[in-house]
């Protein structure tokens, strides 16, 4: 069997719901805010994939399969970000900054495919942990549905860049680190290290370097909200 269906079959299916506003992690508003706001990011995601799609690709049946899977995904993440923002609001200038962030990686001129794994790897394993660990009920358990998916995807794609012998350049490596300092940048030096903007420069940093991140070993079993003390409004559907 093909080791990108293999990959596949580990998917679970849910559905996003609209969600009740809670409170974030007093001092987290603002930041999770711009983290929300790259939510902008999700439909390149779709797109650079298609682009992807449309050139040569690694001779395995299954890779094919797994890209449309994945690109279906993205438009169900961004839904589901989207509920969580109707019920949070915008910061309409960090909301505007974050489409200047969007144009800059769809113009990097690595090949799509390897800019979807790093933008997942270390980028949006960083905003989904925050989310779970600075957000409302609604938001925490958004980030675990979308989390799971990004974990088959992040392996797939590195795996085709990797078939490829697509590697990073200094440039796309500069554009995460840039994606990440803007989105953690209004943090301070807290006691709290969910809350100190260097933790999580450092994680995007370990993630980016070996594809993990000791700081965030905590997200495997991070406390999710239990079906029987959650609104219903707050969970999404299970197939």
């Amino acid at each position: 069997m093909s080791e990108y269906l293999k990959i596949l079959s580990r998917k679970r299916s849910w559905e996003p719901v609209a969600v009740d506003k809670g409170e974030f992690v007093e001092g987290s508003e603002d930041t999770l805010k711009r983290c929300l706001a790259l939510r902008t990011l999700e439909l390149p995601v779709k797109e650079m994939l298609q682009q992807g799609l449309e050139r040569e690709l690694p001779d395995d049946p299954g890779i094919i399969p797994a890209l449309r899977s994945n690109q279906a995904d993205e438009t169900k993440h961004d839904r589901a970000l989207q509920f969580i923002v109707d019920a949070h609001g915008v910061n309409e200038a960090a909301e505007r900054e974050a489409q200047a962030i969007r144009k800059a990686w769809l113009s990097n001129p690595s090949h799509p495919i390897l800019k979807t794994a790093i933008l997942e790897r270390s980028v949006f394993f960083v905003l989904l942990p925050a989310f779970r660990f600075l957000g409302d009920m609604g938001l925490r358990t958004c980030a675990s549905d979308i989390s799971r998916d990004e974990q088959t995807h992040s392996l797939i794609h590195a795996m085709v860049a990797h078939d490829l012998g697509e590697r990073p350049t200094p440039a796309l490596n500069k554009l995460r680190k840039a994606t990440v300092h803007w989105a953690m940048d209004l943090l301070g030096n807290s006691e709290n290290k969910y809350l100190n903007k260097d933790f999580w420069l450092k994680q995007s940093d370990n993630l980016y370097a070996s594809g993990k991140a000791q700081g965030l070993v905590e997200t495997q079993r991070a406390r999710m909200p239990a079906f029987f003390e959650t609104s219903a409004v707050n969970l999404p559907k299970y197939g």
